[in-house]
């Protein structure tokens, strides 16, 4: 199963929610994620808040603490993170987390997984934050052992980054073959290499001018190591905000910037270029016939999508779920 069409939550703070009603709050937006068609429900594996949807000290759950317990909220959709920072857990461990999520889901897990990259939670955490390059070997290593875990294997490796020794796995996953393993990131020399390697799903996080190269990358690493690109899935994720009318959108776009201290009407105009870079905005059609444009047209599989304004609101999940299947055919 491909991700076709992906809900991703992006943040924990709602108008009116205390901290003891937080969890029901998220896992009612799972449930209605699941409700409304989307095929997988993710959530962010950070620690502090990211700076284009809220201030650092705004409330954040932990992932794998979270999935185990949405697992019990919902019965149809996958469950994963988007994505998994490597840099954070031993990599046999996350095997041993991913293979009880499926347990516990009965096989609905995913390891959505990539090096790592926000470096203030790992300065604040006290976590290594070596070079891009460093990540990249790290995960690729890490990959080495997580991945035969997951297929039933024992691995031995005695790495420059991490060890194991026949390391055991029980019980195995519920899936056949183990959970699918999708690698986040567009970096066309090596991170799109560990995709051709590894993966059976690529989830891209580049804009959308960029899919088509982003495409073509992967399928140069695919022929090198004789693999056939259609055997991995495509998704691409972005930040939506859809609304019966393109002035709501915009209504809504002002309100979730106004909460953050900011206003629409008094933000430079670089700003208001990154922001408008940074979601695909407007009524069902506009949004439609952007996603059959930019992400159908170019060869993607399937869309992830969050709704940082308004996904707490009623109605919000299922006008962007019925805009979105619309679109993918």
């Amino acid at each position: 199963m491909t991700t076709r069409l992906g809900f991703q939550i992006p943040n924990f703070s709602f108008p009116d929610v205390p901290t003891a009603a937080l969890f029901d709050q998220v896992a009612a937006i799972a449930s209605r994620a699941e409700n409304a068609g989307f095929d997988t429900v993710f959530v962010m594996d950070h620690f502090y808040q990211l700076p284009m949807l809220g201030s650092p000290d705004q409330p954040m759950l932990e992932a794998y603490t979270l999935l185990g317990a949405l697992a019990a909220r919902t019965k149809r959709a996958r469950l994963a993170t988007l994505v998994t920072g490597n840099t954070y857990r031993n990599p046999a461990l996350l095997a041993k987390i991913v293979t009880t999520l499926d347990v516990i889901s009965g096989g609905r897990a995913m390891l959505g997984v990539g090096a790592g990259w926000f470096e203030p939670e790992h300065v604040g955490y006290g976590f290594d934050f070596p070079p891009i390059g460093e990540r990249l070997s790290r995960l690729e290593e890490a990959l080495s052992i997580i991945v035969p875990m997951l297929r039933g294997e024992k691995p031995s490796v005695k790495g420059r980054f991490y060890r194991a020794h026949e390391a055991l796995n029980s019980p195995a996953p519920i899936q056949l073959g183990g959970p699918p393993i999708l690698i986040g990131g567009s970096g066309e020399k090596r991170t799109l290499r560990l995709v051709a390697k590894y993966a059976d799903e690529s989830n891209l996080t580049c804009a959308p001018a960029e899919i088509p190269r982003k495409l073509e990358a992967l399928a140069r690493h695919c022929q090198d190591l004789g693999r056939d690109p259609h055997t991995i899935g495509k998704s691409w994720l972005g930040s939506f905000i859809v609304a019966p009318t393109h002035e709501r959108a915009e209504t809504l776009r002002n309100d979730f910037l106004a909460r953050r201290g900011m206003r629409w009407e008094t933000l430079p105009e670089p700003m208001r270029e990154i922001v408008n870079r940074a979601l695909v905005l407007g009524d069902p059609d506009t949004v439609g016939e952007r996603v059959q444009r930019e992400i159908v047209g170019p060869g993607l599989d399937g869309v992830v999508v969050n709704l940082p304004a308004d996904a707490h609101a009623e109605g919000s999940l299922e006008l962007v779920a019925a805009t979105l299947r619309k679109a993918l055919g």
